[in-house]
């Protein structure tokens, strides 16, 4: 039977893609973005259990790293509360909910992989939310899968691909170095991988076969920056000239190594997914 399937954030990167593999396995996939769906709305949470889903993917959040640093108590609102409430929202009418979130709750300074149990620890207000959120999810929702992904990239021209080989273009151009960051590694996941990875991570959970919990879903292998930046650019007669993350200026501190285990859910069946 179909079940009907909430994904919050429909419109962005992730949500798009998890609206098209809900609905190739026949769910009734409904399709929840801004305006017309907000949040940090309690009016449209209410629609949210009027509309009675089976499964509420939580994709919706604020992921401008920077933004969130220049104002973190928006970042908690709508990271860290509106998660929260979108989980009691669903454990009000028994159905699952899948927050997603970040490698980014832990602070990078390992010299391994984290794994599902290692204590987070995040280093800026974007982590910090995102931590929150699942805290918040875990208390509300017993029935919950929290899912931890990294460098999410895709068609979008949001992506880093697209992004870097713009300014690849420019840096040629202009006969310059394009200058990329050399010492933070992450693990860069293809969000068309991803989505069919949750819905495949949901229904073995629905099945019995996965416990409830939190789940590092990620692309493989680990790589830095600029190591990403050179494959990306391989055809391009662009230079790459390597820099530290310390003296990459921005708003926000962002974890140097933070690269995430998948042995848990490769262990259930999920291939990791190839970046390259």
């Amino acid at each position: 039977m179909p079940r009907r399937v909430a994904v919050t954030g429909a419109a962005g990167q992730l949500g798009s893609e998890l609206v098209k593999a809900f609905e190739s396995i026949g769910d009734e996939v409904l399709a929840l973005a801004r305006p017309e769906f907000d949040i940090t709305r309690a009016p449209d949470l209410r629609r949210l259990a009027d509309l009675r889903p089976d499964l509420v993917i939580h994709a919706a959040a604020w992921t401008d790293v920077d933004g969130c640093a220049r104002d973190p108590e928006r970042a908690l609102r709508i990271n860290g509360e509106a998660a929260g409430a979108v989980a009691s929202a669903a454990a009000r009418i028994d159905a699952v909910m899948v927050q997603i979130s970040t490698n980014e709750v832990f602070d990078g300074s390992l010299d391994r992989p984290y794994t599902e149990d290692d204590e987070p620890r995040p280093l800026n207000p974007y982590g910090v939310s995102k931590l929150a959120g699942e805290r918040l999810v875990a208390t509300a929702a017993a029935r919950h899968i929290i899912i931890r992904t990294a460098w999410l990239f895709g068609a979008s021209q949001r992506s880093f691909p697209q992004k870097i080989r713009a300014a690849a273009e420019l840096a040629n151009a202009e006969g310059r170095p394009l200058r990329v960051v050399e010492d933070e590694w992450g693990n860069p996941t293809d969000v068309r991988w991803l989505a069919p990875a949750i819905a495949r991570l949901v229904d073995l959970a629905l099945g019995g076969t996965a416990a409830w919990g939190t789940y590092h879903l990620a692309g493989q292998p680990p790589t830095s920056r600029a190591d990403w930046a050179r494959h990306l650019l391989a055809d391009l007669p662009v230079a790459i000239e390597p820099m530290l993350l310390v003296d990459y200026r921005r708003d926000s501190r962002v974890p140097a190594r933070a690269v995430l285990d998948v042995s848990r859910a490769t262990a259930l069946g999920i291939a990791p997914g190839s970046w390259s």
